[in-house]
């Protein structure tokens, strides 16, 4: 089954690596190169350098994607006018190559999807990682080619916002994702045991909703 959304590769059949921390990781099905919102927390900028490196990777990785790019309210009350700035450059050099786009947009949905509105149609599909807003933003997401993926967190039995939106959602624009990073690989569930969860609050068949996810994984890497 498809990881939708990690960071190490952990034996999946398949796999999505976001923001790897070498520039040609082995064994994965789909690279997205960029930089996190959280680098622009302290400070950070996107610098005409960081545009230079991540314009080449794309240029050296036909295949490549941007990600995991975005926004964050998650340690800070206002959007940093860099993470803002850093996140418009990352999207228009994904336009500007015609690749895909992992976001990420923690407490803050709304304005992430806002960013993302103007880039339909030049970037061919974007993946909203983890999105845990009301449903509303949903047929604005379904109108820029977006999919989003379920995570760890519908296995929480306490999450009961979390699996309503999930079960909102439509079934031909899920994915799933572990986000397992290098610290959390041996803690994070595996994908399978969120589809089954996942199946389970859908009320479809585990093997059906296999062969829709993999189909949806597929619609989204091809849609370059």
């Amino acid at each position: 089954m498809t990881d939708a959304h990690c960071h190490v590769i952990r034996g999946e059949s398949r796999c999505f690596i976001a923001s790897p921390t070498h520039d040609e990781p082995r064994g994965c099905d789909a690279v997205f190169y960029g930089r996190h919102p959280w680098d622009f927390l302290d400070g950070g900028v996107f610098s005409g350098e960081d545009a230079e490196k991540l314009e080449k990777l794309l240029e050296d990785n036909p295949s490549a994607g941007v990600g995991e790019i975005g926004l964050d309210r998650l340690k800070t009350k206002t959007v940093p006018d860099a993470m803002r700035d850093a996140f418009r450059t990352q999207l228009a050099l994904a336009a500007r190559h015609s690749r895909n786009a992992v976001v990420h947009g923690a407490k803050c949905w709304g304005e992430t999807v806002k960013e993302c509105i103007p880039f339909a149609g030049a970037i061919p599909a974007f993946l909203f990682h983890g999105f845990s807003r009301s449903g509303g933003l949903v047929p604005d997401i379904v109108a820029i080619n977006g999919y989003i993926s379920v995570g760890p967190a519908i296995l929480n039995d306490h999450a009961t916002n979390y699996r309503e939106l999930v079960k909102s959602l439509p079934v031909e624009r899920i994915l799933v994702e572990s986000d397992a990073t290098a610290e959390n690989a041996d803690d994070t569930p595996s994908v399978e045991d969120t589809a089954v969860r996942l199946a389970s609050l859908l009320g479809m068949p585990p093997d059906v909703l296999e062969r829709r996810l993999e189909a949806n994984a597929d619609a989204f890497l091809g849609a370059r």
